[in-house]
């Protein structure tokens, strides 16, 4: 127990540094930073869940110190509690008859992801603006700074702008940023699950056999989410924020499920490997565009159902 509690510590003090290499402002420090919940992920699926605690704990006691109390409590909200979650989720399992083990399906893993996402988003904002208005206001000014700088690049793009047309734009903009945010901190958390278990499986201590990604399906009552977000998103203050970030989290979550069904889907079939490698380079060059699509097909594969088989198996 104390060698575990040992490891966690050293998990939460790797997570905080990576967290606080980012004030380098360097292309480095930067994807060292995107890596920080990695580390209490690992211990968290590679050990037990109390020692992905122990990390989130010894890393935002670390920040706390080091740097302030909000960083602390930032870091936990937005790193250290999601990848502990996520381990937890990850490793729950029953025994469906002797000898034989039933594991958290993938499919209800995405959508914690993506509840996870929006909930830790909004968390934070609040945390770092305080008053919703002043939030606003400091996107808005963000929205507009960027607009005028594509303009000064690409004189074309505002011609016949006024200002009026530049603060609506930005207002719009504003409107849609948390779930632009939450569509972003879905795909990263998605990303740290998928490597933090490869890591774990690769050093033989990951408990769960690896799952058959391609066949991930997202519960029908989770699309429940785009309802809830879309009736909060008309609220105002943080509420409507959340609703929007739940939106946004969610169609990444769609965005994953159709690529899965398209995975699924090719097995088998001539030219599937050139077919995906083209989709991913959509996707890349699209800027992201083409999860649109994806989510669509996402959407529509969750409500036909038609990869499941005829007698679901019960899950944890």
């Amino acid at each position: 127990m104390l060698r575990h509690t040992g490891i966690g510590v050293v998990a939460g003090l790797a997570s905080a540094l990576l967290i606080g290499v980012v004030v380098q402002a360097t292309p480095l420090a930067l994807a060292l930073y995107l890596l920080a919940p990695l580390p209490i992920l690992i211990v968290a699926m590679g050990w037990s869940h109390r020692t992905g605690l122990v990390a989130a704990a010894a890393g935002t006691l670390a920040l706390a110190v080091a740097s302030s109390p909000l960083r602390g409590l930032a870091f936990l909200v937005s790193t250290a509690l999601p990848a502990w979650w996520l381990g937890y989720l990850a490793l729950l399992g029953r025994e469906a008859a002797p000898g034989r083990m039933e594991w958290y399906p993938t499919g209800r893993l995405l959508a914690w992801v993506a509840v996870t996402a929006a909930i830790a988003l909004v968390v934070v904002v609040m945390l770092s603006s305080g008053d919703h208005a002043a939030y606003q206001d400091r996107v808005r000014r963000l929205a507009r700074a960027m607009l005028q700088l594509q303009i000064q690049e690409a004189p074309s793009r505002g011609a016949g702008l006024e200002e009026d047309d530049l603060a609506r734009i930005a207002e719009r903009v504003a409107g849609l940023a948390p779930a632009i945010m939450a569509t972003t901190f879905t795909l990263l958390l998605t990303f740290y699950l998928w490597a933090g278990a490869r890591v774990v499986q690769v050093s033989g201590r990951l408990a769960r056999p690896w799952p058959d990604l391609p066949a991930t399906m997202l519960p029908r009552r989770a699309l429940w989410a785009l309802a809830i977000g879309a009736v909060l998103a008309l609220a105002p203050g943080y509420a409507g924020a959340f609703g929007v970030a739940l939106l946004g989290a969610f169609a990444a979550a769609l965005a994953l499920q159709g690529l899965a069904a398209l995975h699924d889907r090719s097995r088998g079939r001539p030219g599937r490997t050139p077919l995906l490698i083209g989709l991913y380079v959509l996707v890349f060059f699209t800027q992201g565009l083409a999860l649109v699509a994806l989510a669509v097909f996402g959407l529509v594969d969750t409500l036909t159902g038609r990869r499941r088989p005829v007698q679901a198996p019960p899950v944890a």
